[in-house]
């Protein structure tokens, strides 16, 4: 306890009068973390199981990111695109590496990403596929989450992302996820881009079935389409790969990349692909003052070096192993349906037990803190960095909440 006054009350009154009310958090204030561990203001300790919706992969205060950061800060934290940096350079070789592209362009949200993705395909249907002027579509899944611009919303199927923020952009075509029938017949003359979150995590970690993705890889290719993969949540080691498409041995033409990559410091986000697609874009089409700045690249530098060694991917893998079984363990005594990809889970908990915010809230009065999304869904997404001891607290303490 801190001075024995309990002063998180006080905290959420305060977030809540100067804060327009677009998220609904848990009541717990936050002041310190380290690894997979958060203290409250008044000294609690919280077991992280969402990790910033994957930006901190590599947990809290990453000693490594951490030294990167405080360095760059004593030297250089940004120029603009109109220079460049000591750092950019080693910044996106590394990363263009890492994602077997030719080319980086750095933003900063994971918005931003999409969006410049969407810029990008769109340009190159017009100077290289050869669509007339104003006729590209995109097509896109029902359950997406990309972001929450206006853009990006005008394709969501999502009511409280979309609704009253009309009028939209056209230009995209929704089908089913997972459906590749409907996905080849969406595809006309027209379309530029099949745009897709190998994995739909705002849906609740939705895994398509085995076979959808190569299939939608071959049929961009027959169809000469840009196949584009939002790997913004999935990507990085979220899944036990580096990205979520490599688990079907897919390679799509354009990344898109964000969270982790920032290390849970600074936002990060960037477009990764070859030179025949990235390469429409000249001086004056598209940028962002903040992109590839030093201290954003410095960081990101760091979290390139921590994925090349592999070490991140084989742990969220076995450890997601124990997570499964774990969680599986407890279909028929409150839930009933797991879906798990590396360390990142979908479950649903039977309706008539329990909201996911309700879980929610049961969790973090027993100290592990997860994220519901839609009903009776709720997400867990730890830091790469927790361990198999940890991992059976959080399904202990989750066992106790379904319990009762």
């Amino acid at each position: 306890m801190v001075d024995d006054i309990l002063r998180t009350p006080e905290a959420v009154r305060d977030a809540e009068r100067w804060t327009a009310h677009n998220y609904h958090p848990l009541p717990v204030v936050i002041s310190s973390a380290e690894g997979a561990w958060l203290t409250d203001v008044d000294g609690r300790r919280y077991l992280d199981c969402l990790a910033g919706y994957s930006a901190l992969n590599f947990g809290h205060r990453h000693p490594q990111l951490i030294a990167a950061a405080h360095a760059q800060l004593d030297r250089l934290t940004l120029t603009s695109r109109a220079f460049i940096h000591d750092q950019f350079a080693d910044f996106c070789r590394e990363l263009a590496e890492l994602c077997g592209k030719d080319l980086v362009l750095p933003m900063n949200t994971g918005a931003e990403a999409v969006e410049t993705g969407i810029k990008v395909a769109r340009k190159w249907g017009y100077q290289v596929k050869g669509v007339p002027a104003g006729r590209a579509n995109i097509v896109v899944a029902e359950g997406n989450f990309h972001g929450r611009t206006t853009t990006i919303v005008s394709f969501s199927t999502d009511e409280d992302a979309r609704a009253d923020f009309g009028p939209y952009t056209p230009g995209f075509t929704v089908v089913p996820y997972g459906d590749l029938d409907a996905l080849t017949a969406a595809i006309d003359e027209n379309t530029v881009a099949v745009l897709l979150e190998p994995i739909q995590g705002e849906q609740g970690v939705v895994v398509p079935p085995e076979g959808y993705l190569p299939g939608v890889r071959q049929v961009c290719t027959d169809r000469n389409v840009l196949f584009i993969a939002d790997e913004i949540q999935s990507g990085l080691g979220r899944t036990g790969a580096t990205f979520a498409c490599d688990h079907e041995g897919v390679v799509p033409d354009m990344y898109l990349l964000g969270k982790a990559l920032g290390g849970g410091i600074v936002p990060v986000s960037a477009v990764a692909a070859n030179s025949d697609v990235l390469g429409v874009l000249k001086p004056g089409q598209h940028g962002s003052t903040f992109g590839g700045n030093p201290l954003a690249c410095a960081v990101a530098i760091e979290v390139v070096r921590l994925l090349a060694t592999g070490d991140f991917q084989r742990r969220s893998a076995e450890l997601g192993e124990r997570l499964r079984a774990g969680l599986e363990g407890l279909l028929g005594k409150g839930l009933v349906a797991v879906r798990v990809r590396g360390l990142w889970a979908g479950l649903d908990i039977d309706p008539a037990l329990m909201s996911g915010r309700e879980a929610c809230e049961r969790l973090a009065e027993r100290g592990v803190l997860a994220k519901d999304t839609h009903g009776s869904t709720i997400r867990l997404a730890p830091p790469l960095v927790i361990t198999e001891e940890e991992i059976d607290l959080a399904v202990a303490k989750l066992a106790e909440v379904l319990a009762g």
